[in-house]
């Protein structure tokens, strides 16, 4: 590859929005529940098959001294539009602290890559995505998710 497509990134991938943002309370609402992302059409307008893929898990979490926040995620895949015939692609990341509260209590912001295989993915797919807060009450975060799309048979538009 030379230099010009190195330096023009942008050119050789694609983006999609892969979850919407999820409010999570710990001990309440959203913690430790899985949230299905957005799914994903490989053959979307002007796009050819991607190959290969980049999750981005953003968050943005206050948390108490020491408490932390986790992310797990798991891709699924499958032929039909509305994932009904969803499999496993791939285990993703097993859960994995991310982020620890500073000293005194703090926001922490920060981002979760996932690199993905896509190469024996079917059409469709989504990331399933599981945030787990360690405090019992208090600690919030905000967690959403982006698809960096490579590989592709033909650059977009």
């Amino acid at each position: 590859m030379n230099f010009a497509g190195q330096h023009n990134i942008g050119a050789l991938i694609d983006a999609d929005n892969g979850m919407v943002e999820q409010a999570v309370t710990a001990g309440g609402a959203g913690d430790n529940t899985q949230v299905n992302g957005l799914i994903i059409d490989r053959l979307k307008s002007g796009r050819k098959f991607a190959h290969s893929a980049a999750l981005v898990i953003t968050y943005e979490a206050v948390l108490a001294a020491t408490k932390t926040l986790s992310l797990a995620a798991d891709i699924q895949h499958g032929a039909n539009s509305a994932l009904s015939d969803a499999a496993v692609l791939s285990t993703g990341i097993a859960a994995t602290v991310v982020a620890t509260g500073p000293t005194g209590g703090g926001t922490v912001r920060g981002a979760k890559i996932v690199a993905v295989d896509l190469g024996s993915a079917k059409q469709y797919f989504r990331a399933r995505i599981t945030p787990d807060l360690s405090a019992t009450a208090t600690d919030t975060a905000k967690v959403s998710a982006t698809w960096i799309l490579g590989g592709l048979e033909s650059r977009p538009a």
